[in-house]
């Protein structure tokens, strides 16, 4: 009998061990599949989830025209604006150059989204955030980059040839944080009279940088062709994969010129016969640059204006000078557009779509629109939703604000855009 008893337990030994290596197996084969699933669908950090945007068709506009108008919805990034893609870009390029470190300072004059972006991605590498911003933009982008712990500096606005531009300030700025990185000084006094949105008494002084500040870097957006590479390599090849390369026309307004000019690039490379369109806000040079040549006459130079050249309640879009990014774009036209066409077609946006959108990303639809009115029905146009209009409350979505300006919206369709629509 003890042989039989021991032969049984042998065989129920087996039997668990058995039992025991194929649930293991199994567990294991699960754990790795699902590992492998995860790496495919789950995003490593801030950063990847940069991008890769969807291409919606506003359908109320593509009936209108009888054309398929799409949008790439950058609104959707992390950051809430198409200049996530621009922040990556600069850092990741200055970090690998040397011009910036981990626990350096990023400076950038800015109406707001490109701030945004770069106070929003910063501390995924390790860096900080100093931001100018002209005091007529709307107060809730400044509230929204203080928010994200970046330091903030309003600044009234002036001419770019003026000293104390946004642009030029944030340049100074850089300068300043790299002279405390080499001297080693307890702090280095601002001279600006407006820090993180406060107006600071007359001949005081706020103070940003601290002593374990690593040096400074100027984000530079308007001339730095990392603006550029981010569309070209990045936006442009995503139009294109996700609509097979389909397209008849590309429009977008320009503020940098990085967006305009990194998409047309890539898609007249792709396709010569793709038209690329600027749409250009009032105030703006760049729809006379473009049509005949000449940015502005002679009793328009920039250099004589010391007060705000633009006359536009739009933020973010439309200038006087050629920037090294927009020398980039290739554009076959231009459409100028209003203040009352933008908010017009917020407004109906809102109401047809549900599309709740920023000036700037109306103003692009207005160009969709004179894109279709030009080429006619059955052609597929694609321009750029660059941010919602969360951060225009207080200005292009204000009512008070638009009746002072005489643009309280009252179109019933898309009557505003003149033409049969």
């Amino acid at each position: 009998m003890a042989p039989a008893r021991a032969a049984i337990a042998a065989a129920i030994s087996v039997s668990f061990l058995s039992l025991f290596l194929c649930t293991y197996r199994s567990k294991l084969s699960w754990r790795n599949t699902h590992k492998k699933y995860l790496s495919k669908k789950v995003k490593n950090g801030l950063i990847e989830a940069i991008g890769n945007t969807p291409l919606i068709r506003i359908n109320s506009l593509s009936e209108a025209f009888g054309c398929e108008i799409l949008a790439k919805a950058e609104f959707l990034n992390p950051g809430g604006s198409v200049k996530d893609r621009v922040a990556v870009k600069i850092i990741e390029e200055a970090l690998d150059s040397g011009e910036l470190v981990e626990g350096g300072v990023i400076t950038e004059g800015s109406a707001g989204s490109t701030a945004i972006s770069l106070a929003t991605v910063a501390p995924a590498f390790g860096c900080k955030c100093h931001v100018v911003i002209p005091d007529d933009a709307a107060i809730e982008k400044s509230q929204i980059i203080y928010a994200l712990g970046a330091t903030v500096e309003r600044v009234r606005p002036v001419s770019i040839t003026h000293r104390d531009h946004f642009v030029n300030i944030a340049r100074r700025r850089a300068v300043e944080a790299k002279e405390l990185a080499s001297q080693k000084n307890n702090v280095v006094q601002l001279d600006a009279k407006q820090m993180n949105g406060y107006t600071s008494e007359e001949g005081s002084h706020a103070s940003v940088f601290t002593n374990d500040c690593k040096g400074g870097f100027f984000a530079d957006q308007f001339e730095n062709l990392a603006n550029f590479r981010a569309h070209y390599e990045g936006t442009g090849p995503e139009i294109w994969d996700q609509i097979g390369g389909n397209l008849d026309a590309f429009v977008a307004a320009a503020g940098t010129g990085g967006t305009v000019a990194g998409i047309s690039r890539f898609l007249k490379e792709k396709n010569p016969n793709i038209k690329c369109f600027l749409i250009d806000p009032p105030g703006s040079g760049l729809f006379n640059k473009v049509t005949r040549g000449v940015m502005y006459t002679r009793e328009e130079a920039e250099g004589r204006r010391l007060k705000n050249p633009f006359d536009t309640i739009t933020e973010g879009i439309g200038i006087n000078r050629l920037t090294k990014n927009f020398m980039e774009a290739e554009l076959d036209g231009a459409f100028r557009g209003t203040d009352r066409e933008a908010v017009e077609m917020s407004r109906y946006l809102l109401k047809k779509d549900g599309l709740f959108l920023g000036s700037s990303s109306a103003m692009n639809c207005v160009g969709a629109a004179r894109a279709a009115q030009s080429l006619g029905p059955g052609h597929t146009i694609v321009t750029i939703l660059c941010d919602n209009g969360m951060r225009h409350l207080s200005k292009f979505y204000d009512p008070q604000f638009l009746f002072q300006h005489g643009l309280s919206p009252s179109a019933t369709g898309l009557e505003f855009l003149g033409g049969d629509v």
